[in-house]
């Protein structure tokens, strides 16, 4: 990855307040906001900053159940199976996992009808699905998009 300290400086503050202004930015890496602005465009070209986005709260915005669903597929079929997930705005992640199932998905659904729906027309509906198995998230303690970066030199982890 190869990111100096002062690229782990950007990112750890993006993350944890991405709307900050290039002179807010500035200010904490002691640069100029041009030199701020360019060492962020040189992040977004290498793709380590991938876009910037609101967070919003699901329930608010009446996605009130989440859910993980694991699905095990006959193998002839996964480029059908990965193109629909990235067609269905209700699943949030799609994660190719080792064990008995081959992927996990991250679902948001207004409600249990909208999540039946999902797994009983769009996922069991396609040719080679196997198996589906659906868990539903009763509450949530944690939940973050910031990650645990680490600059090699410092000893501690750095969370935004």
């Amino acid at each position: 990855m190869s990111l100096d300290s002062t690229d782990y400086k950007v990112v750890r503050n993006l993350m944890d307040q991405g709307r900050i202004t290039w002179s807010e930015l500035a200010g904490i890496l002691e640069l100029s906001a041009p030199a701020t602005a360019e060492r962020v465009r040189r992040l977004e070209e290498r793709k380590i900053i991938k876009g910037y986005t609101a967070l919003i709260n699901p329930e608010a915005a009446g996605c009130e159940l989440a859910a993980f669903i694991a699905v095990t597929l006959e193998h002839p079929h996964r480029a059908t199976f990965l193109q629909r997930v990235q067609e269905l705005a209700e699943i949030q992640e799609c994660h190719h996992v080792t064990g008995d199932d081959d992927y996990l998905l991250k679902v948001r659904c207004r409600n249990t009808r909208a999540l039946e729906q999902l797994v009983s027309e769009n996922l069991k509906g396609l040719p080679g699905i196997l198996r589906t198995r659906t868990t539903i998230v009763l509450s949530t303690t944690k939940e973050t998009p910031v990650l645990p970066l680490q600059f090699p030199a410092d000893s501690e982890t750095v969370q935004g």
